[in-house]
C-alpha cells in the first residue's frame, strides 16, 4: 500500500513539474516572439505617453506588413543597440519630409497632427527617406531625441522591435495606444 501511495505522489509531482515547465516555456516563447512590456523613459512622447508608463509591444506586427505613418514604434538606433526608443512613424521609405514654420510636411502635404504637445519650433530641411528607412518624431516635438538628431537619425526597418499597442501602467490609464 505504501509503494502505491509513493508512486501516486511521484506521478502527481511529475505532473506538476511538467505543467510548470510548460507554462515557463510558453511564457518565454511569447515574450521572445509575440509581445513584451516596454518602459517609456522621458517626456518625448507627451501627451500620448508619459515618463515611467509601461506599454505592450506587439513584436510580430511587422512580420507580414510594414510600419505605417502614425504607428508608435519601439526601436533601437544603429549607434546604440542597448536603449529602447519609443517614437511615432512620420516618414516612410521613398517619401520626403520637412518641417517649416511649425508644420510637418510629407511629400509636400502638411500633416494634421492632433496628438502633438506643441508644434516644432525649429525648421528641418527637406529629406528624402531611403528605402528600408523610417523617419520618426516624438509627440513632444520640442523635447525629443528623434530622427532630426544625429544620434538617432533615420531608423532601419530591421531595428524596429515592434508596435506599441496598449498602455498597461499606470493602472488608471490602461488603454489602447493611438
Amino acid at each position: 500500500m505504501q509503494d502505491f501511495l509513493k508512486s501516486d505522489a511521484i506521478r502527481e509531482l511529475k505532473g506538476w513539474v511538467f505543467s510548470l515547465m510548460t507554462a515557463v516555456i510558453a511564457a518565454l516563447l511569447i515574450r521572445a516572439f509575440i509581445i513584451e512590456t516596454v518602459l517609456v523613459e522621458g517626456s518625448s512622447m507627451r501627451p500620448t505617453l508619459n515618463n515611467n508608463e509601461r506599454v505592450i509591444l506587439y513584436k510580430t506586427g511587422y512580420l507580414l506588413g510594414t510600419p505605417r505613418r502614425g504607428d508608435i514604434i519601439v526601436f533601437r538606433t544603429p549607434k546604440d543597440q542597448r536603449v529602447n526608443y519609443v517614437k511615432r512613424v512620420i516618414g516612410l521609405p521613398g517619401e520626403t519630409v520637412r518641417i517649416t514654420d511649425g508644420t510637418v510636411y510629407v511629400n509636400g502635404v502638411p500633416l494634421t497632427e492632433n496628438y502633438i504637445l506643441a508644434p516644432p519650433m525649429q525648421d528641418y530641411d527637406e529629406l528624402k527617406i531611403p528605402e528600408g528607412m523610417y523617419f520618426v518624431l516624438g509627440d513632444n516635438r520640442n523635447n525629443s531625441k528623434d530622427s532630426r538628431d544625429g544620434e538617432v537619425g533615420l531608423i532601419p526597418g530591421k531595428n524596429i522591435k515592434g508596435k506599441a499597442i496598449f498602455r498597461i501602467w499606470p493602472i488608471n490609464k490602461i488603454s489602447i495606444i493611438r
